[in-house]
């Protein structure tokens, strides 16, 4: 292999597939990342086994090959050189790198070691608006939690039916679900469980990047692919195992009906909950208070080793008086996922569970249940 490549591009390319690459005692190649040369393009390929990143950059091809060099060692190598063009070759399993006055040899290791990347065959191709799918993705992306009991439940569902996906995740105290249309409708109904690391590399590697992107959906993986602008060709491929399991019947817990609604500011209802957050106590309450006869809300907190906190806001409220205490980080974690001027804060009842949802935006919603005031 032997190419000619802007140094800024390489850099670029390589702060990608360094994301989920990680000390591995028990397998040092996976600390690797795979070099080689398609067409006019340079390949780089990582995995950690669970997921697996390939990105092309479109550069001057002088000698196809291939080569594995260790994936940090050679990011933090390139970041150091000139902003100029940067000329690799790979020589017997060693990289080559000259650019300007500086010459480099970086010792590599055999490519057949690599692990083989998945390929896909008789899968289900669906496509999507890719910022729409990565910010639905980041709506609901920090909820899972790890649960050796329960698997299924740390990760992300994805029910594909007609011509939506909905993006679903709980760790049993709340959950988020978002439907995102698909660019065409699917002819069957499927769904996924998505680990919830590679999600969030989706949301870090794709999030701000425009144009569709394609799913590839087997038994057992799935692969999502991002296209070039310039041309007809992939530009970033993200694949990733996915969860066995059946995901739990989490729209039972959906409520349906409501005791009490109240709409409000969502940055002044969020900044009030931090203040009281401050004064709560070992428990995380903080107690929210809908007032319908004074059309407001009231938000307490007290602690006895700081003080105590009471605050309230103007709302537009339905329904009955009513006190209920929530852990202070399951509601500001749902208000930072709403970005609406205003949301709808619903409570079925004091013990219930209770709903945020943004006005104007019925494509999201986020349940939490209350915690039992002490």
């Amino acid at each position: 292999m032997k190419i000619e490549i802007l140094k800024e591009n390489l850099k670029s390319g390589l702060s990608v597939v360094e994301r989920i690459i990680g000390k591995n005692a028990s397998l040092p190649i996976l600390d690797n990342v795979l070099m080689g040369v398609e067409d006019s393009f340079l390949s780089l390929v990582s995995t950690n086994l669970e997921t697996t990143i390939k990105l092309w950059i479109l550069t001057k091809i002088i000698k196809k090959g291939s080569v594995v060099v260790p994936a940090k060692f050679l990011s933090s190598l390139i970041s150091t050189l000139p902003n100029e063009k940067v000329l690799m070759e790979a020589k017997d399993q060693n990289l080559l790198i000259e650019c300007d006055t500086i010459k480099t040899q970086v010792q590599g290791f055999n490519t057949e070691e690599f692990p083989i990347i998945p390929e896909f065959k008789n899968e289900d191709v669906v496509q999507v608006d890719n910022k729409s799918f990565c910010w639905g993705l980041s709506q609901i992306i920090n909820i899972p939690t790890p649960s050796q009991s329960r698997p299924e439940i740390s990760g992300i569902y994805l029910a594909f039916s007609k011509n939506t996906v909905k993006l679903a995740a709980t760790d049993s105290f709340r959950l988020a679900e978002k439907n995102i249309t698909l660019a065409s409708p699917v002819t069957k109904d499927f769904a996924l469980i998505l680990p919830q690391r590679p999600a969030a590399e989706l949301v870090h590697i794709l999030g701000e990047r425009e144009g569709a992107l394609t799913m590839y959906i087997s038994r057992n993986q799935v692969m999502f692919e991002l296209g070039m602008k310039e041309v007809k060709h992939p530009q970033v491929q993200i694949t990733s195992r996915l969860l066995e399991g059946e995901y739990p019947n989490y729209q039972e817990i959906i409520p349906t009906k409501f005791k009490t609604s109240a709409t409000v500011k969502r940055d002044e209802f969020f900044n009030l909950v931090k203040t009281a957050s401050l004064f709560s106590n070992k428990t995380n309450e903080v107690k929210i208070k809908v007032i319908p006869e004074k059309q407001s809300v009231e938000i307490f907190a007290k602690s006895a080793e700081v003080g105590e906190s009471r605050a309230g806001l103007a709302a537009k409220t339905t329904g009955e008086h009513i006190e209920v205490s929530f852990n202070h980080k399951y509601i500001l974690e749902g208000l930072a996922n709403i970005k609406s001027s205003e949301v709808i804060f619903d409570i079925s009842k004091e013990e219930g569970p209770c709903m945020l949802r943004p006005v104007g935006d019925a494509s999201y919603i986020y349940v939490v249940m209350p915690i039992k005031s002490i």
